[in-house]
């Protein structure tokens, strides 16, 4: 929840100098705009706006300046390699991966006939990697139009993963992820990832148990958020939840032969259930410890993105079933998100060079480290309200 104007110091970081207090430093900044600038406690960082030649508010727009120009510098680096590149590059890698992912749905269903347990367990992870891959990556992508230039087709594809095999809805997934959690990444009370926090949950039980109801959980939420949408849209989402869920159950009924409804909903919850742990683990881990900034004093957009976002490292499954913009690319996904996991993964070299060039933060971590991190500071950083960093003189 955000934080009142009247809270102590104690309660708020602060990022001088690319050096932050309450918060767990991940990167550092040295950018020489924020050396120039005066602390709210009246410390000095650099000259006093009070020098000569220098007034606060032509500091504050020269930096509001240079920030704009490192976005835009950034952009057209980035925009040369967009337009280098073939459609295989921007759209096609991806959609082979998610067509690729669907063949592999009729042998998953046929491994799930036999009585014995290797090719059982195949069957088991087949459908499991393919149910995630549809429905996070596949959604993602989807959420953010970047399956193909076509915003037509591209209101089909999301409603075809949103919908019909995540069992969401597709008005609440885009404003909740693409207008709130992307517009505001890490202001407090909107983009700051408290939707993931349930802190009446233990370390373990949040971090180990709980993400085996997340099958559960999503349509129950789905139905809830349904309240908010027109009739037409909340008719369509129905629809399209029970027609992916119902083919699910039947496919296993009638194709893997399972012999009671019990057994095809337990394998149901099985396998979508199979990567649900880092699933929930990679939410948290990108964003949260991480600056948090309040509404009316957040930065430009650069240095959110750099402050607040984290890259963990390439891992084959989840790059797989999650895509590069969730995983190793995520710095890539927020400063430009409508591009796809296998640009994102192009670009990655001149994002991470140009933000360190410029002495700007470029966070990465370990899975291991981060989880680490969240089972030593479970309360600091999933139940307390985390400290409001300010980037003094930039906002």
């Amino acid at each position: 929840m955000p934080l009142e104007d009247g809270d102590t110091a104690r309660q708020r970081g602060q990022w001088v100098n690319g050096k932050g207090s309450g918060i767990p430093r991940l990167g550092e900044t040295g950018d020489p705009l924020l050396q120039d600038m005066t602390a709210p406690d009246g410390s000095r960082t650099g000259p006093a706006l009070g020098d000569k030649n220098v007034t606060p508010k032509g500091a504050l727009q020269q930096a509001g300046q240079h920030e704009e120009t490192l976005m835009t510098e950034l952009s057209e680096l980035v925009q040369k390699v967009v337009k280098n590149s073939s459609w295989w590059e921007r759209h096609g890698v991806d959609i082979s991966i998610l067509g690729c992912s669907f063949l592999l749905l009729p042998a998953g269903f046929l491994c799930l006939q036999s009585g014995r347990a290797i090719p059982f367990l195949a069957g088991v992870l087949t459908l499991g990697v393919v149910h995630h891959t549809l429905t996070v990556k596949g959604s993602h992508l989807a959420s953010h139009n970047a399956l193909t230039e076509s915003k037509s087709w591209g209101k089909v594809w999301a409603i075809f993963f949103i919908e019909l095999c995540s069992a969401f809805t597709v008005e609440q997934a885009t404003y909740n992820h693409v207008k709130i959690h992307h517009g505001y990444t890490n202001v407090i009370g909107l983009g700051d990832s408290s939707t993931w926090k349930l802190p009446f949950l233990n370390r373990y039980v949040y971090m180990f148990i709980a993400p085996l109801a997340v099958p559960i959980l999503t349509p129950l939420v789905a139905l809830d958020l349904l309240r908010n949408v027109e009739w037409k849209a909340a008719l369509r989402t129905l629809c399209c939840m029970f027609l992916g869920l119902y083919c699910h159950y039947w496919l296993l009924l009638h194709v893997s032969g399972f012999q009671s409804p019990w057994s095809a909903l337990l394998c149901m919850l099985l396998t979508r259930s199979l990567l649900a742990h880092p699933y929930i683990h990679v939410n948290i881990f990108q964003h949260i410890g991480l600056p948090m900034f309040a509404a009316d004093r957040k930065p430009k957009r650069i240095h959110l993105m750099s402050l607040g976002v984290l890259n963990l490292p390439r891992n084959v499954l989840l790059d797989w079933s999650f895509g590069h913009s969730l995983i190793s690319c995520h710095v890539e996904h927020h400063l430009f998100p409508s591009l796809s996991d296998n640009m994102c993964l192009k670009i990655k070299p001149i994002v991470s060079q140009y933000l360190k060039q410029k002495k700007l933060p470029y966070n990465e971590d370990t899975y291991t480290s981060r989880l680490r991190l969240f089972l030593q500071r479970y309360e600091e950083l999933m139940v307390h309200a985390p400290p409001i960093t300010e980037l003094v003189g930039i906002q």
